[in-house]
C-alpha cells in the first residue's frame, strides 16, 4: 500500500471509530437506565438504598410484584386497566380519525384547503402543556372536569397525527385506484373505508404507535382534569406513590416495579407492529 492510500485509510479509519464509540455511548446511555429499573425491581427497601443492585442478595421479585398490586387495596391494578383504556382505545380512535383528516387534505379540493392545513402545522408545534389550561377551562364549562371523558377526548385529536396521515396518503393511495373505484360506482365513504384505508395500513399502524406512546406517557393533562384516584393512569398514579414514599419508604419497590411494569405494553406494542412501523416510515421516500 502506498503512503497516499495510507495516508488516505487513516481518516476514514478514525471517522469510522469515532462514530463507534459515540454509537455505543449512546446505547449505554439508553440501556443502563432499563438494566438499573430491572435489577432494582427485585430489590428490597433496604437494598435499594445500599450498593447491591448489581447483586443477586435480597432477591424479592415475587414479593415486590405482590405488594404493588396488594397496595392501596389494588389501586395499581385500576391505574393499569385505566392506562390501557386510554392509551390503546384512544390510539386507535385518534389514529383513525387523523389519517381520515390527512387522506381529506391530500384527495380533496376545498376552500382554504391550505391555509387550513397551516393551521394544522401550526398547532404541531404548541406544547401540550399550553393546552392544559385551556382544556381544563372547557371540561369545567361542559361538567366533564374529574371525569373519563376529560382525559380521553382531548387524546382522539393529534395534530401531528393528521400531518402524517396526508404524507401517508400521497406515499401510499395513488389517485388512479380512486377514480377506477368512482367509475365502478363506489360512493366516496365506501371507496376510503374499502380501497384507501387498506393502502394505508402501514401509516396507520405507524400513527397509531406515535399515538399510543404519547397518551401512555401523558401526565400533566390528568393531573390537571381529574382528582378522583380511581380514574388515575399509571404515570399520575406513581407519581402519587413516589411523594409518598418520602414519609412512607414502603413504596419505594412498589414505585419501581410499578415502573418496570408500565414499560411493558410500550415494547410489546413495538415489537408486534414494528413491521409495519418501519414500512410506514419509509412512505415519504417512496413517493
Amino acid at each position: 500500500m502506498s503512503t497516499a492510500d495510507s495516508t488516505l485509510l487513516r481518516p476514514r479509519l478514525l471517522g469510522r471509530a469515532t462514530v463507534n464509540v459515540v454509537v455505543a455511548l449512546s446505547v449505554l446511555y439508553t440501556l443502563l437506565p432499563v438494566l438499573w429499573l430491572v435489577l432494582a425491581a427485585g430489590k428490597t427497601r433496604d437494598a435499594l438504598f445500599s450498593s447491591d443492585i448489581l447483586s443477586f442478595k435480597d432477591f424479592a421479585f415475587g414479593q415486590n410484584l405482590h405488594d404493588l398490586f396488594a397496595m392501596d387495596d389494588g389501586q395499581y391494578g385500576r391505574w393499569y386497566l385505566n392506562s390501557l383504556l386510554y392509551a390503546v382505545l384512544g390510539a386507535a380512535i385518534g389514529a383513525l380519525v387523523s389519517v381520515a383528516c390527512g387522506y381529506a387534505f391530500d384527495k380533496y379540493r376545498f376552500r382554504h384547503k391550505e391555509k387550513l392545513f397551516g393551521l394544522v402545522l401550526a398547532a404541531v408545534m404548541v406544547p401540550q402543556t399550553v393546552l392544559a389550561l385551556p382544556l381544563y377551562l372547557m371540561a369545567s364549562g361542559t361538567g366533564l372536569v374529574n371525569t373519563f371523558w376529560a382525559v380521553f377526548i382531548p387524546v382522539l385529536f393529534n395534530p401531528f397525527g393528521v400531518y402524517l396521515g396526508r404524507i401517508f396518503s400521497q406515499g401510499y393511495v395513488p389517485d388512479e385506484v380512486l377514480e377506477a373505484a368512482r367509475i365502478d360506482g363506489a360512493g366516496e365513504l365506501t371507496t376510503y373505508a374499502r380501497v384507501a384505508l387498506r393502502m394505508l395500513g402501514p401509516g396507520l399502524v405507524t400513527v397509531f404507535l406515535f399515538q399510543l406512546t404519547a397518551i401512555w406517557n401523558n401526565f400533566f393533562l390528568p393531573m390537571v382534569m381529574l382528582s378522583n384516584q380511581d380514574l388515575y393512569p399509571v404515570s399520575l398514579g406513581l407519581y402519587t406513590w413516589n411523594s409518598s414514599a418520602t414519609v412512607t419508604p414502603d413504596y419505594y419497590p412498589v414505585v419501581i416495579m410499578g415502573s418496570l411494569l408500565a414499560v411493558l405494553p410500550l415494547i410489546l406494542a413495538f415489537a408486534l407492529l414494528q413491521r409495519f412501523w418501519r414500512s410506514g416510515l419509509t412512505a415519504g421516500s417512496v413517493k
